[in-house]
């Protein structure tokens, strides 16, 4: 995530039974590129080592308050101060209640007063403890303060129950924690409809159209925009897990895309029809399963609406071109005809980049010409269509 990278991110590790994933979360928080220092309250060290994050993160890791701090200065002043963010994960019932008391008698009470950064707080606990009126006051209280609640999942504990309390993984906590470092970027206040997958035009009840599109850059793109500071809307029929902090609206038909994009669009800033939409449809589809008979199948096709032509308004469209063939002269010609401020060509015959890859090698064309991407991953040609899309919300505004 490149909007975590250099971030300086503290790590709180609570006395939960899930302190072993913060492990894995504070290497993947290093990974994206976030400077972490780790802070481990006293009873976390009953269920994981300073060592275990040392080693990942290369850098602090501290569990008391009279901890000298390394620069000469004061620990929980120093660390406030060049905190990005505060992320509590896991957070007990017991450390929760101590964030809303601003109780400040350990390391991460005093940082948790100190830091204008903003806090993350990622609750794991037995169901009970988790619903009780208590906890879920002080976390109603920790809301209402501005920080950000990441709802634990549901499934089995450590009590051998099954309910709500594990903490989230590790990609949903660093998604919410990339949108809440997103919050005054270059699209900020911005609307952003984005659409993602191949469109399923039925045949009869078990059989469709459709193609070889994974919906993978449109998901790229939706996160890279919320990270941006984007209110983003995905329509999608991708089967792919939601991304955090955004609004997925899930489609099956080329039909119900296109009235989801037009419900969509009446506030957006820009549309980026990344999805790949099915031409056609099946003009009578079967209600019941179609049977293998002696005489051959045939089916009538009708042309399914072009969504991007169809919708049309004051925002920035821009569209996408999965071609085999004359790339250039054929997604030009789209631009044209359905009057786009820009449109994303890519060979989708290329081993290396289109369908189902992680990633991709596109051309980006608009009324003044063409810019050839070299082969990047889906996330960093997101990032430089948004580029293009900043650019011209900038120009319409002036």
């Amino acid at each position: 995530m490149s909007s975590l990278r250099g971030k300086r991110i503290i790590l709180a590790v609570t006395g939960s039974i899930a302190a072993y994933k913060a492990v894995q979360l504070a290497s993947d928080l290093y990974k994206a590129g976030a400077l972490v220092d780790t802070i481990l309250t006293a009873e976390a060290l009953r269920f994981v080592q300073p060592l275990s994050f040392a080693a990942i993160t290369h850098r602090l890791v501290a569990s008391d308050l009279w901890t000298p701090d390394p620069g000469g200065g004061v620990l929980h002043v120093e660390l406030a101060a060049a905190a990005d963010a505060l992320l509590v994960a896991p957070a007990t019932a017991h450390t929760i209640a101590r964030l809303a008391l601003g109780l400040a008698d350990d390391l991460l009470g005093c940082i948790a007063l100190s830091t204008r950064a903003p806090l993350l707080v990622a609750p794991a606990m037995e169901s009970h403890m988790y619903q009780h009126p208590t906890t879920q006051q002080h976390l109603a209280t920790l809301r209402e303060r501005g920080a950000v609640v990441i709802e634990p999942g549901v499934g089995h504990l450590a009590s051998g129950a099954s309910g709500v309390g594990r903490l989230a993984e590790p990609a949903e906590i660093l998604g919410y924690l990339a949108a809440t470092l997103g919050r005054t970027g270059d699209l900020a206040g911005r609307h952003l409809v984005v659409t993602a997958g191949g469109t399923r035009e039925p045949i009869d009840p078990v059989r469709f159209i459709s193609n070889r599109s994974s919906g993978k850059q449109g998901y790229a793109l939706a996160e890279a925009a919320r990270d941006r500071g984007a209110r983003v809307t995905l329509v999608s029929s991708a089967e792919l897990p939601p991304p955090v902090a955004v609004q997925v609206v899930r489609v099956e038909t080329a039909q119900q895309m296109l009235e989801a994009v037009q419900a969509a669009c009446r506030d957006a800033d820009a549309l980026l029809m990344a999805a790949a939409v099915a031409d056609y449809r099946v003009a009578h589809p079967a209600t019941e399963k179609l049977k293998k008979g002696a005489a051959p199948l045939t089916l009538e096709l009708v042309e399914n609406p072009d969504i991007l032509a169809s919708v049309r308004g004051p925002f920035v469209r821009v569209g996408f071109a999965a071609e085999t063939s004359d790339l250039l002269a054929n997604a030009g010609a789209k631009l044209r005809a359905k009057g786009l401020d820009l449109i994303v060509a890519n060979d989708v015959s290329a081993r290396d980049a289109g369908f189902g890859v992680e990633t991709n090698r596109v051309t980006l064309l608009d009324a003044s010409g063409a810019e050839e991407l070299p082969l990047l991953s889906k996330r960093e040609v997101a990032e430089r269509v948004l580029d293009r899309v900043v650019r011209l919300l900038a120009e319409r505004r002036a």
